[in-house]
């Protein structure tokens, strides 16, 4: 669940921010090194370098688990292994953010990575980080809700017309067809 609310929370950021017009496409060339320190501090200041620190801890927990199933003998062993050689692979986890950092760079141009980070650092900004997937969540199903009634409406005012106006030319109204399974 974790993750999914996570992935959520990049997703409504990132389409607010969209929504919002606050960015234009940087080219390759134009990324200095400021720029994608100012990426980095957007992506800290948004939680997701939080998230990147999860994932080696999260892996390393499920490779632990599939091989204690398949060596139940050796828990003590796989735990050992397994944390040794994570540990060994941490170092790469700096090749994520930069990654990351250089995403963000190609999207947004320095200034605006700097009011990002600024407007996430806020109180608003995390509150929005916070709140933002439950209100994505909440306008969603407001959104399925409404799409069901109005559908509803739809079909049943347009029968009603349709019916009208074929009586209305001296024909025989039509019966409704069967609504679809929700």
């Amino acid at each position: 669940m974790k993750t999914k609310s996570r992935f959520g929370l990049s997703m409504a950021i990132a389409a607010t921010v969209a929504g919002l017009g606050a960015f234009s496409v940087a080219h390759a060339q134009d990324i200095t090194p400021e720029h994608v320190a100012a990426a980095k501090g957007t992506l800290q200041a948004l939680g997701i370098n939080n998230q990147f620190d999860e994932i080696l801890p999260n892996q390393a927990d499920l490779v632990q688990a599939q091989m204690t199933q398949v060596y139940p003998n050796y828990h003590s062993l796989i735990d050992e292994v397994v944390t040794d050689t994570a540990i060994a692979l941490a170092p790469r986890r700096a090749d994520l953010e930069n990654e990351g950092a250089q995403i963000y760079a190609n999207i947004f141009s320095e200034e605006e990575l700097n009011k990002l980070t600024e407007f996430y650092s806020s109180d608003v900004g995390k509150k929005f980080i916070q709140y933002g997937p439950i209100a994505a969540r909440q306008l969603g199903q407001a959104g399925d809700i409404w799409a069901r009634g109005i559908a509803r409406d739809l079909s049943q005012q347009a029968q009603d017309e349709l019916n009208k106006r074929i009586e209305e030319q001296g024909g025989t109204p039509v019966e409704a067809p069967a609504a679809p399974a929700q």
